[in-house]
């Protein structure tokens, strides 16, 4: 089977891509129901947007797309994907080869696989779709993720449709999977999972300025041929239900970092105007006994993260909507913070922080404000922090076998977080303390290893620096393409305008920043449109 033929057909067909499009409108015609893409700003469009690529000048690309509240769901939905695929086409192709081109090679029976879960995945979708997102709030959002891609589909080819739910699943769904792959590939059993046993997928803290402020960051760990990044800003005008007079949903704006053609942020990192702040760091799931419960009568946790945040309007509300149709795919420990509790120089509220952890068939989730009121931070580094799910997730075993890398209190970045989050007292010491990593001299970075430290054990991981030829213990403290991507950081000044600073690429300082043309992986990792050399000062992008 061939991996994604729309898009190898689009690369193939000599279509001009519009590449210097930095402004795009989708007007549409009521009587004819026709969409029209526009290279400007056209009043009264249905969606609207810009798109400015900055990726060697600051590391990051930055996208914004609105849309007119007086058009319906569907057509909003469609159009301002329309507008986003069309801004985009030559990063999304750029993307699209580096990440996704490849991935069936050697995999085409677990492909095949893959496609069929899938289509009985959005088979089962469709069916609740036609007959509940009239009325229910939950189905009707997820129609609208749907046709969004459908739109985003459509704008990289240059062309228009109309909104549907039926999309190529192993299209520009597959590429919003990178995530739920993670659960995918064990259920559906392909050969080779790249991802190695131990591997970090990012590092957060949310750290109290006591009377002052609420310092909320995020650190991604990935592999570096993502590093095609875009900072983006949805403004939706979308209603809770289809029915006349159903409410604007409270999370109709929200600013997040992410990648050409995902409609979520992946990291996860999300301002919401709801005054809701959402990240997370991903969990290990090494009881094998869990993958069953993934089945295709599910929504993917793309889609439940998406609509969680524009739905709910406090903590406990995002929790309790994650929380439905739990997939138990891309497993993580979820921080929802809410800046409505917050005010400077008073208490911290109750309802400020939520914590929730997902496995496979169970979650668990808890009001946790009361440890930002004892220790001033809370940090998120993969390991979790419920002992129901730390046990339920095959954990007690990796700590008998490997010790103190795989427990909650004295695993690395632990102990750093625990060590050096009282240094941070202002803008500057939260970002140096995000992109932290003195690996060769700190203690905590040492390791049963030859030579005795690893990169990983870091806040951000430089996993190429580690010896291509040195012993570990096990694979993820080797050698690697692989390590923290970047830094966002958002305040509570800040985060009212929805606004954050963020660094792009691997951390440098002491460190050598990266470099593909001195790297070993410059022949092997396709890198297409990247910076050869990543370092980047770092930005706070005023959206408009």
């Amino acid at each position: 089977m061939l991996l994604l033929l729309f898009l190898f057909s689009v690369l193939n067909s000599g279509l001009v891509l519009s590449s210097n499009s930095q402004y795009a409108s989708v007007t549409y015609n009521d009587r004819t129901r026709e969409f029209t893409i526009h290279d400007t700003y056209v009043q009264n469009s249905v969606a609207n947007g810009s798109f400015k690529d900055e990726i060697f000048k600051t590391g990051w690309s930055y996208l914004e797309v609105n849309t007119d509240v007086n058009y319906p769901d569907p057509v909003q939905a469609y159009a301002a994907g329309v507008v986003e695929g069309y801004l985009t086409a030559p990063v999304l192709k750029n993307h699209w080869t580096n990440m996704a081109a490849d991935y069936c090679n050697g995999e085409e029976a677990y492909c095949d696989r893959l496609k069929s879960f899938l289509e009985d995945n959005l088979a089962f979708i469709n069916i609740n779709v036609e007959t509940k997102r009239f009325r229910n709030e939950y189905w009707h959002q997820v129609a609208l993720i749907l046709e969004q891609l459908h739109g985003i589909e459509d704008g990289f080819r240059n062309i228009t449709s109309n909104p549907s739910t039926s999309v190529d699943v192993m299209g520009l769904y597959f590429l919003n999977l990178v995530g739920d792959l993670i659960g995918l590939e064990e259920k559906l059993q392909k050969k080779e999972i790249k991802r190695p046993f131990g591997s970090g997928s990012c590092s957060a803290l949310i750290k109290i300025l006591p009377k002052k402020d609420i310092f909320f960051s995020h650190v991604t760990w990935t592999n570096y041929n993502s590093m095609l990044r875009i900072l983006k800003k949805y403004s939706f005008q979308y209603h809770s239900a289809l029915f006349e007079g159903a409410p604007l949903i409270p999370g109709h704006t929200y600013s997040f970092s992410s990648y050409p053609g995902l409609v979520f942020s992946l990291d996860d990192f999300y301002l919401i105007s709801s005054g809701l702040a959402v990240m997370e760091t991903s969990l290990e799931n090494t009881n094998t006994t869990l993958w069953q419960y993934i089945r295709p009568s599910t929504i993917l946790e793309f889609q439940r993260t998406i609509i969680a945040n524009r739905l709910a309007k406090n903590g406990q509300q995002w929790t309790d909507i994650f929380s439905i149709m739990n997939s138990g795919t891309y497993n993580n420990q979820w921080m929802v913070l809410n800046y409505n509790k917050f005010q400077p120089n008073q208490p911290l509220q109750d309802g400020l922080l939520y914590v929730l952890e997902q496995l496979p068939n169970y979650i668990h989730s808890e009001e946790k404000t009361d440890v930002l009121r004892k220790q001033g931070f809370w940090s998120s580094y993969n390991v979790a922090y419920y002992e129901d799910i730390f046990n339920m997730s095959g954990a007690p075993e990796n700590v008998k076998k490997y010790g103190d890398f795989f427990t909650h209190d004295k695993s690395p970045r632990a102990l750093i977080f625990k060590r050096d989050q009282s240094n941070v007292t202002d803008i500057d010491s939260m970002m140096k303390l995000m992109r932290y990593n003195d690996y060769t001299n700190d203690p905590h970075s040492r390791c049963d290893c030859n030579p005795p430290y690893s990169a990983d054990c870091a806040i951000s991981a430089r996993n190429d620096l580690n010896p291509a030829n040195g012993t570990y213990p096990f694979e993820s403290l080797g050698h690697s393409q692989e390590g923290g991507t970047d830094m966002k950081l958002t305040t509570y000044q800040l985060f009212q305008k929805l606004q954050f600073v963020a660094i792009g690429g691997p951390t440098y300082d002491p460190l050598p920043p990266f470099q593909w043309s001195k790297s070993d992986f410059r022949k092997t990792v396709k890198h297409e449109g990247h910076p050869d050399l990543w370092k980047f000062k770092p930005i706070i992008h005023k959206w408009t």
